[in-house]
């Protein structure tokens, strides 16, 4: 297979799932990576490092003894939204056009030139407070893509008054995919059959709404032309303004459209066409 692509990578220290798209699926991972994510942490208060976990060096230490449940339940409230966050120092975001851990590395960038890009935490779950020697928590949080956990946490921790740092992080989702049901690394290279682990190519955009289309109508959107469709008879109800994905009557996907707004009649117009009408393929 020549062509892989995934769906947002996963920072060094973290772990879980991690979604890849093989041949003609990866023509569909501007889809999946705006899909938003869902992931499990643990966040150390006290001790900040430069790069926001715990793999960086020890910046700063503050005494987190006086922090109490209730502060550490107030303050994850507020990052619940949508704002604007600093990207981290070690990131490969670009800054006067060289990676920030680049700058980083060379000791060169302070926190003001860094960007900030904007947000959408959806909700932050506190699961478990660790008032110990080191004051820790564990957590879920959903968030759209482009989110820096670590830099949630960073913000966290500023936010409590002591400073803080992602000690540990997993993804457990990502748009509509579970890590429940992805294979362990492992076994995936060490599997004589590989290929039994590999989903259809529609599950990459069961998040987009449906078309469905065949015969004419079918063969002419794959050969690239705009068609006209009856939005009732389409079962276009209520319209949306994104792509659709194009299904024939077995449900098998042959294109991504966009249609025009609803008149007497929509106008189809193929965005990406990934199987010819009599194509008998089973691209991945």
């Amino acid at each position: 297979m020549r062509r892989v692509g995934h769906a947002g990578t996963l920072d060094p220290d973290a772990t879980g799932l991690l979604v890849l798209c093989l041949g003609e699926a990866t023509r569909l991972l501007e889809y999946l990576a705006t899909d938003g994510k869902v992931y499990e942490g643990e966040i150390t208060f006290g001790t900040v490092t430069d790069t926001d976990d715990a793999s960086g060096t020890v910046m700063a230490q503050s005494d987190a003894s006086g922090l109490d449940e209730s502060q550490i339940l107030a303050s994850a409230k507020r990052l619940v939204g949508t704002y604007a966050q600093r990207v981290p120092r070690y990131s490969a975001v670009h800054v006067d056009g060289k990676r920030a851990y680049e700058l980083a590395r060379q000791g060169v960038i302070e926190d003001s030139d860094l960007p900030s890009r904007e947000v959408t935490v959806a909700r932050l779950d506190v699961l478990f407070v660790d008032l110990g020697d080191v004051v820790k928590a564990r957590f879920r949080v959903w968030c759209s893509t482009g989110t820096y956990v670590r830099s949630l946490c960073r913000d966290w921790g500023e936010l409590t008054g002591v400073g803080a740092h992602m000690s540990q992080l997993r993804r457990v989702k990502s748009g509509a995919f579970d890590v429940k049901d992805a294979v362990d690394l492992d076994a995936f290279l060490e599997s004589h059959s590989p290929r039994q682990y590999v989903r259809p190519i529609e599950d990459a955009v069961v998040h987009l709404p449906i078309l469905r289309l065949d015969g004419n109508s079918l063969k002419r959107l794959c050969q690239g032309q705009t068609i006209d469709v009856d939005p009732r008879t389409a079962g276009l109800t209520p319209f949306r303004a994104e792509p659709y994905q194009v299904l024939d009557a077995d449900g098998k996907l042959y294109a991504i459209a966009e249609l025009s707004d609803h008149g007497p009649v929509s106008a189809v117009r193929p965005k990406k066409v990934l199987r010819n009408f009599d194509s008998t393929s089973g691209d991945e």
